[in-house]
């Protein structure tokens, strides 16, 4: 009855091989696959446009974009006025972007949050209403 080889069983086998095949001298070639991986990721040169195009494509305010790529929003605001360009990862972030917008608006859509705000009436402070707005609160989840 033939038992099947656990995986650890194969990988000692492939490195006993291996090892042989070192230790003999012989050349390996033939006895053994090697591969050489390259990645070619040359970032584009962004121009002012084309930084305000990809923030668009998100839909995004210079501040949400900014706070979204992990920049300052002065860094945003220097690259679309053209007085710098984004480099090294920023650039590639943002070459990210172009190349799979839905993915990119889906990512920045859900990592927003909606804080409402209570508006004040003329001649009150927003701070009272606030509070006033507050104890309104905890009163209605205390009285259910």
């Amino acid at each position: 009855m033939n038992a099947k080889k656990t995986v650890g069983e194969k990988l000692i086998e492939a490195m006993t091989e291996f090892t042989q095949a070192l230790e003999s001298g012989e050349p390996l070639r033939g006895k053994l696959t090697g591969h050489t991986l390259a990645i070619h990721l040359t970032p584009k040169r962004y121009t002012a446009k084309d930084v305000r195009a990809t923030r668009r494509i998100l839909g995004a305010s210079q501040s949400f974009f900014a706070r979204f790529i992990g920049v300052a929003l002065g860094t945003v605001r220097a690259w679309e006025q053209g007085r710098n360009v984004p480099s090294g990862a920023a650039a590639r972030l943002l070459d990210e972007i172009r190349l799979n917008p839905e993915f990119w608006k889906g990512r920045f859509v859900s990592v927003l949050r909606r804080h409402s705000t209570v508006r004040a009436p003329a001649g009150r402070r927003a701070s009272t209403v606030k509070k006033n707005r507050s104890k309104e609160l905890a009163s209605s989840t205390r009285s259910h």
